[in-house]
């Protein structure tokens, strides 16, 4: 016991002084001077409300169709020269679209069903580039497929445009969505609009920087790892991780959604924690709203809660004061509200994360290193050989992917009985009305590249994708490096209307949303 505590000193230790070298070295790098997103005219304030509100004001017909179409492309042009998000698009022919909604609105050939049946009627949206878009650009983000173009939409991509909403972009990822930041060889790097020095996070980190940009007020994600939550929390807005299953994921980086077993989901992103439901109300169809009980109201006060306040995993750097103090706020709000308080617990595996969740990528139906060859395997240490002679299409990152599958496999029968006791151990802590806080990672929004080093913090993450429960990233104020803080909120499988309950509650009390510009 005293040798393992020594283990975990000397680890806590080294990654401190890691993080402080990796930190002075690529700020140095990078050099001194950050760019924000452009300021807002106050005049386009209409792309700071929310999908709801704009949904409304459309019905209404507060605000044509027209103008708030047109309003999201000036927005998203004028805001990817700095953040280099959008992959295909803005798509001109949203406008016509929006012109005849306009057009059926003021001739009141909408009726009140099919005004129900459209509950998004008029609203922009993206998503990212490998969940299929009719006619656009799905390229995985590898120069292989950068003209190829898909022929039909994806389910979650239908079933918004059923809705009534207009895609108006797709957005960049990393290659095959397979790292921690969105850099690709057909657009190149893509930014903080908080500071244009710092990672969007991956997959969705497209997603995630033009919703905190203004330049869409809806992104559809996908998550296999973190790639809805990690964007989200970089770029400071909200993004939900849904219980595995529960949304089709056909069409979403080239899913069947008739897989038997996967970790990857899909869901929704937003800058407002209140447009997160009426979204999963959407992307789930109507019979399972009704066995989610979607339609029915949460009483967070009669929830019960409880925190983790570290993994335990010594390969990660330790978690931030301010992520802390964050969490901190959020465990005494609702130790004041609930009558049982928040408690402090601690779960089987989390100190080894990384490990159940690398092998169960190994269990995935789809093989990334033939993906990434566009359908050709891919042999690691060719492609390594061609990356250091200048000769590979592909980046360092999807280079250090392949050559992990060189490193000694996760025993299988180790790796099972870990994830089955952080499973069982979860559920019977969170029954039907339990909810955890916990941690997003371990520092905002890292300097580009720095996730070459300090590779294994994404396990806050990537957790609750191997255990396949539901989690919504929730928005907490900045830093004080002006970077985004946020935290976890997570229930047990199927209960996903509780993690987005919590999360209105703390929007609510919290505001933590903090856009990355200034309103002139």
């Amino acid at each position: 016991m005293a040798r393992n505590r020594m283990l975990v000193y000397f680890f806590t230790l080294l990654h401190l002084v890691i993080d402080k070298v990796l930190y002075l070295c690529l700020k140095w790098y990078w050099g001194p001077s950050k760019r924000r997103c452009p300021t807002l005219q106050r005049k386009r304030l209409l792309v700071t409300y929310s999908a709801v509100e704009l949904a409304r004001m459309i019905r209404t017909r507060e605000v044509s169709c027209y103008d708030v179409i047109s309003a999201f492309i000036d927005r998203l042009n004028e805001v990817n020269p700095l953040v280099n998000a959008v992959l295909d698009g803005p798509f001109i022919d949203a406008l016509e679209e929006a012109r005849r909604i306009d057009e059926r609105l003021q001739q009141g050939t909408i009726g009140e069903a099919e005004l129900a049946a459209k509950p998004f009627l008029g609203v922009p949206f993206t998503t990212k580039d490998s969940t299929a878009v009719k006619d656009r650009l799905h390229t995985l983000g590898i120069v292989a497929r950068r003209t190829v173009r898909a022929n039909s939409d994806a389910e979650c991509v239908r079933l918004m445009k059923e809705a009534g909403a207009i895609i108006i972009a797709t957005t960049s990822i990393p290659e095959i969505n397979r790292w921690q930041e969105t850099r690709n060889n057909i657009i190149g790097q893509t930014n903080n609009p908080y500071d244009n020095r710092r990672t969007v996070g991956g997959s969705s980190g497209g997603e995630g920087a033009l919703l905190a940009a203004c330049g869409t007020p809806i992104g559809l994600g996908t998550d296999i790892g973190g790639s809805i939550r990690m964007p989200a929390f970089y770029c400071g807005v909200y993004g939900h991780k849904p219980t595995t299953g529960i949304i089709n994921t056909r069409g979403c980086s080239l899913r069947t959604g008739r897989e038997p077993s996967t970790m990857v989901v899909a869901g929704p992103m937003t800058r407002y924690a209140t447009d997160l439901l009426p979204l999963m109300q959407v992307l789930v169809g109507p019979e399972k709203c009704t066995s989610l009980r979607f339609d029915e109201p949460v009483d967070v006060r009669k929830l019960r809660y409880f925190y983790i306040t570290e993994s335990g995993d010594i390969k990660c750097s330790a978690v931030q004061p301010s992520l802390q103090k964050a969490m901190d706020r959020v465990v005494q709000h609702f130790g004041e509200i609930a009558p049982a308080g928040v408690r402090k617990v601690t779960l089987s595996g989390t100190d080894r994360t990384t490990n159940m969740w690398r092998y169960w990528m190994t269990q995935e139906p789809a093989n990334f290193g033939t993906l990434l060859g566009n359908g050709k395997p891919l042999s690691p240490l060719v492609e390594l050989a061609k990356k250091l002679t200048g000769r590979s299409e592909y980046t360092m990152a999807s280079i250090y992917s392949l050559m992990d599958t060189l490193l000694p496999q996760e025993k299988e029968d180790v790796i099972k009985e870990l994830t089955r006791r952080c499973d069982q151990e979860l559920t019977e802590l969170l029954g039907d009305d339990g909810v955890l806080f916990y941690h997003s990672t371990t520092h905002a929004a890292p300097y580009h590249y720095g996730a070459f080093v300090n590779v294994y913090n994404f396990s806050y993450w990537c957790l609750f994708n191997v255990l396949h429960v539901p989690a919504t990233q929730v928005p907490l104020g900045l830093d004080g490096d002006g970077l985004p803080l946020g935290i976890q909120v997570v229930a047990s499988r199927n209960r996903d209307r509780h993690c987005l309950a919590v999360a209105e509650e703390i929007e609510r009390v919290f505001n933590g949303r903090i856009p990355p510009f200034i309103v002139d």
